[in-house]
């Protein structure tokens, strides 16, 4: 569990975890919560057109090493990388996000099965927004609660199965996937086009989110949202400085680092 370049200890430290580490649902869950609740999804090296390198190394250095957040295949990169290291069986895959309440867009966003026993759990630490906080049971139509959220995921002959949120009684697509297995290969073009198209939301504005215990937390270079018990309250960002502040204080970046 230690080499060179890649520590399991360091990366448990990174997410504040203290619990087993066999390959059971317990850890599983307990990691996943952990490494939601303690590292940022954000796309500022997208933002100021950093490199954005996917090998378990560069993975590594950027989020445990140098405390940073990142995006989906970023998250998920290095999650995929931990829970084989520890034991679990996973499967890398490629999900269509919901765009105008239909899938034909590009698979742009990086997501994980887990196999334990004879159940199959949808593992996704790095979609942001109201992404899940805890693993889903890969089980169509069953309603599924956590951290205030309720989720569904249902099936279709075309896009496979597709996960919904529910707000105020009404779902909503998020994404579609499929189980066929990708390679890195694939996510290394899927995060270029995604790091790079002119369209790409990611290369247009600053984004900081990650779940708290009664909520979310979100920056952007328009304002700093928190979603706290069911209320909102947000404060305009009106200027780098300002937005930098927020980013210091909340999710303890600096941007002054980040665009060294």
């Amino acid at each position: 569990m230690v080499s060179k370049n890649f520590n399991i200890i360091s990366y448990l430290e990174r997410i504040k975890y203290e619990g087993k580490i066999d390959a059971c649902f317990e850890t599983l869950y307990n990691l996943h919560k952990s490494h939601t609740l303690n590292v940022p999804f954000e796309n500022l090296n997208v933002y100021y057109k950093k490199p954005i390198l996917l090998d378990r190394e560069s993975l590594y250095k950027k989020i445990v090493e140098n405390k940073r957040g990142g995006y989906c295949f970023e998250m998920n990169g290095l999650f995929s990388f931990v829970l084989k290291e520890l034991g679990f069986k996973v499967t890398d895959l490629l999900a269509r996000v919901e765009v105008e309440g239909t899938f034909y867009s590009a698979k742009t966003h990086q997501v994980l099965m887990v196999e334990i026993d004879d159940k199959r759990w949808l593992v996704d630490v790095g979609f942001g927004r109201n992404g899940i906080t805890e693993p889903l049971l890969l089980e169509e139509g069953i309603e599924q609660q956590q951290s205030g959220d309720t989720y569904r995921l249902l099936k279709d002959s075309k896009f496979g199965y597709m996960l919904q949120n529910k707000v105020e009684d009404k779902y909503s697509y998020m994404y579609a996937f499929t189980l066929d297995e990708c390679y890195p290969v694939d996510y290394v073009m899927s995060s270029h086009f995604t790091s790079t198209y002119p369209d790409s939301w990611f290369t247009k504005m600053k984004f900081c989110t990650k779940p708290i215990k009664e909520g979310r937390i979100t920056l952007t270079d328009e304002c700093f949202k928190v979603a706290k018990n069911g209320q909102i309250s947000e404060t305009k960002i009106s200027n780098e400085d300002e937005f930098n502040k927020v980013l210091k204080k909340h999710f303890e970046l600096d941007l002054d680092l980040i665009k060294m």
